[in-house]
């Protein structure tokens, strides 16, 4: 223990996914300094809200920077306070070069998933999308590249069925962290020999936006299921009925046949049904734009009219 409290570390993350991670280090380890994203406006209110990571630094009493960029003045700080290591959680930023060279150790990062696979901003997510039935975190050493750096150690998670973003990010976050805990010993009493990535096996996934959760009706229903899964709770899904947005929060594949257009929808019984481009979706969720969110039976007393209409 006395090595882990002689040893300077500096966190860099921002969003909750950091906080596990964060929180273990602290347990376990002296950190120095914190840099998280600055603070941003949120809601409709447009407050000034702190990071996740800033608000348990300040409870811990740690220094917080929040640089608007990684230029040669933030380098210059960093030189400063000299750490021995950086631990990277999903900070927002490129680092260059010249930090990644300050620390003894190097800086390490936190991805969530099992590298190659999936390397870039929206791994979670892709997981969820393209159906897969197991997924992960590597622990790994950055370099210029993005997730591109030797691997010190990786640890798996099962995709259960009906696994949302939400679940399987709260998941992957408490793996991260316990991982790392397990491999910085081993990392720092160099027992672990870094493994280079196979460019070769490698996958990629884009930044998710807003306009992601449009709905395409004429997809299968599964597709349609598994993108509510994974843009849970943002961008959410989303359709139009007439000029209103409906976004649409939880459902199901329903393999019944119908011979509507692709965005009908149907009553059965007090379900509410979809028709997409191969079987239905069954809604178990709903919201009307300017209403709050409300299960099927109460939406179909509310708004009868809609059973008929096609989504756009």
């Amino acid at each position: 223990m006395s090595m882990n409290k002689n040893l300077k570390i500096i966190f860099m993350g921002t969003p909750e996914f950091s906080v596990p991670v964060l929180n273990s280090l602290i347990q376990n380890y002296n950190i120095i300094t914190v840099v998280t994203q600055p603070d941003k406006k949120v809601g409709r209110k447009q407050e000034l809200t702190s990071s996740p990571v800033k608000k348990v630094a300040l409870e811990n009493k740690i220094e917080v920077l929040q640089p608007d960029k990684i230029d040669q003045s933030f380098v210059s700080e960093i030189k400063e306070i000299n750490p021995d290591l950086i631990v990277v959680v999903a900070y927002g930023f490129i680092l260059p070069q010249e930090l990644l060279n300050i620390p003894k150790y190097g800086v390490i990062n936190i991805h969530a998933s099992l590298l190659p696979k999936y390397r870039g901003a929206s791994p979670i997510q892709s997981a969820i999308l393209n159906g897969d039935q197991v997924t992960g975190v590597s622990i790994m050493l950055i370099n210029e590249k993005m997730d591109q750096g030797p691997i010190l150690s990786q640890s798996e998670a099962d995709i259960e069925p009906g696994e949302t973003f939400s679940s399987l990010h709260d998941k992957l976050a408490i793996l991260g962290s316990h991982l790392l805990i397990d491999t910085l010993p081993k990392y720092l009493n160099q027992e672990i020999k870094p493994i280079i990535q196979d460019d070769t096996q490698a996958t990629y996934c884009q930044k998710i936006t807003k306009d992601d959760g449009k709905i395409d009706w004429s997809k299968p229903a599964t597709e349609i299921e598994t993108m509510i899964r994974a843009f849970d709770p943002w961008p959410e899904t989303w359709s139009y009925w007439g000029d209103k947005k409906l976004k649409i929060l939880a459902g199901t594949v329903n393999n019944s046949r119908t011979l509507d257009k692709a965005g009908t929808i149907l009553k059965d019984g007090d379900n509410l049904l979809i028709c997409t481009g191969e079987g239905n979706l069954q809604v178990k969720k709903i919201q009307l734009e300017g209403k709050k969110e409300m299960g099927v039976k109460d939406f179909l007393n509310g708004y009868p009219q809609i059973v008929g209409e096609v989504l756009k």
